[in-house]
């Protein structure tokens, strides 16, 4: 049993980090910041849990856990984010349009199969990436494929070819372009898409267009022997569960990355100028909403982000887990925040990690 020591926050560091350089009000006090910090590591319960925060530039990273510290610093290790990698897959359409290589509104089938015709109403790249292809959340054939390996890694068991022929064989039963539904299906083949499109492997492509130019050398999209990679458990918070691997999903969920590493790409899009000039506008394109639905519009959403709306002006966020790990991107351009939080625990009913998360950075 992990000691009541290794149960409370234990390490918190306030640096200048890579920062935005945007006109900066007088940083607030830390103490107040790290006491708000540790709570939200204390609430979410995981073996090891890591907020990190920047303001205008000035960050505050909190840690801690129910694990003993491991060898590294935990904000030193790299953590799986699931799903929170489309907003990299999102920020890399953004700039592979920008550049003038591709314009969105491609057909994904042809640029999978050569030769193929586009048809009267294809799923086109905007479509993969805003969850309107018509694709369901995953392959009907992932559910029998993934069985035998359900509580380790079933997405390692369907690899990219699967993946495209699953696409080339679906037909929707709606109209690309008419219905919202959320789809780790969809974004990853918009990744083999925008392979086959540049012909370049997908993670050459996401490196040299993203992770390269902000200076990304702590993010990874699959684990190694380096010792980097934070180990992820089940929903009881003990239980080991294997290093994730997204198979041929990558773009909808490969990346892991350490906490400085999100705090940069997100501070990045807070002040896309000043941090990256090559990818500003694509930085600035990602901020732009694409989509409205439901009751009055009130779910916003651009081709990276979903956004909400807060007393000071737009919050952008985006969640991810694997089978063993959970994370929580966003920033606040009203007040030049960026909130990395990222823990070590499998999402289970009514998880509190999420909500303090998205409660941390709403009342920032």
């Amino acid at each position: 049993m992990p000691s009541d020591e290794s149960r409370h926050p234990r390490a918190a560091v306030t640096t200048a980090g890579p920062a935005p350089r945007v006109p900066s009000p007088e940083s607030p006090p830390d103490g107040p910041v790290l006491e708000r910090l540790a709570d939200a590591v204390t609430a979410s319960d995981a073996p090891q849990v890591v907020f990190a925060l920047s303001r205008y530039g000035r960050r505050s990273v909190m840690s801690g856990g129910t694990a003993p510290p491991p060898p590294l610093a935990r904000e030193n290790l790299r953590y799986e984010i699931g799903s929170a990698t489309k907003t990299f897959t999102g920020l890399l359409l953004a700039r592979l349009i920008n550049s003038g290589r591709l314009t969105g509104g491609e057909p994904a089938a042809p640029l999978l199969d050569r030769g193929r015709p586009a048809g009267p109403n294809p799923v086109t790249l905007a479509h993969l990436i805003t969850h309107t292809s018509g694709l369901p959340a995953l392959p009907a054939a992932f559910f029998l494929r993934g069985l035998p390996a359900w509580t380790t890694n079933p997405y390692a068991r369907f690899p990219e070819a699967r993946v495209v022929d699953a696409f080339l064989r679906h037909r929707p039963r709606h109209r690309p372009g008419t219905r919202w539904r959320y789809s780790n299906f969809g974004v990853a083949v918009l990744g083999h898409a925008l392979a086959a499109a540049t012909a370049t492997p997908w993670e050459d492509l996401l490196t040299d267009q993203i992770l390269s130019p902000l200076g990304l050398d702590g993010t990874a999209l699959r684990a190694d022997d380096s010792g980097l990679d934070a180990p992820g458990h089940g929903r009881d918070g003990v239980s080991p569960v294997p290093a994730f691997d997204a198979g041929g999903f990558q773009a909808a969920g490969a990346v892991r990355a350490t906490p400085h590493d999100l705090l940069t790409f997100l501070e990045a899009h807070l002040d896309p100028t000043g941090m990256s000039p090559h990818l500003a506008p694509a930085l600035r394109a990602v901020r732009r909403p694409v989509l409205r639905r439901g009751i009055g519009h009130r779910h916003v959403h651009t081709i990276a982000w979903f956004r909400h709306p807060t007393d000071g002006g737009p919050m952008y966020f985006h969640s991810g887990a694997t089978l063993g790990h959970q994370a929580f991107l966003g920033f606040r351009a009203d007040t030049g925040t960026a909130l990395a939080a990222v823990c070590t625990r499998r999402f289970r009913a009514h998880d509190p990690f999420l909500s303090a998360a998205y409660a941390l950075l709403a009342q920032e």
